[in-house]
């Protein structure tokens, strides 16, 4: 998960409201130093935590995150093209039914 993009949408909206980092932080049971490392992206944050602070600050909690997801989906795809990336076509093909094989065994 990208933290930082996280933290600065958290950012954000709390800013939006104008909000201090100290009335998030009573708001949602946590501390102020808390608040800033989730909002500079150097801690991980809990579910509870993620859900205490979409409904204090008005927005989903996909809202939050939807930064993550997308750059998770460019990740895959870029990691995608760096496995490919100068294999034959037989090569891919290999890759593709290796792939095919192991996803079949987690059905």
């Amino acid at each position: 998960m990208d933290y930082i993009l996280l933290g600065k949408r958290i950012r954000e909206e709390r800013r939006k409201l104008d909000l201090t980092q100290e009335q998030l932080a009573e708001d949602v049971n946590i501390t102020q130093p808390h608040v800033g490392q989730l909002e500079r992206g150097e801690r991980g944050i809990s579910i509870d935590t993620l859900i205490s602070i979409s409904n204090r600050l008005g927005v989903t909690v996909d809202y939050l995150l939807s930064d993550y997801i997308e750059n998770e989906d460019e990740y895959l795809r870029q990691l995608w093209v760096r496995l490919v990336k100068n294999r034959t076509e037989k090569e891919q093909e290999m890759i593709i039914n290796v792939i095919k094989a192991i996803t079949c065994g987690l059905d």
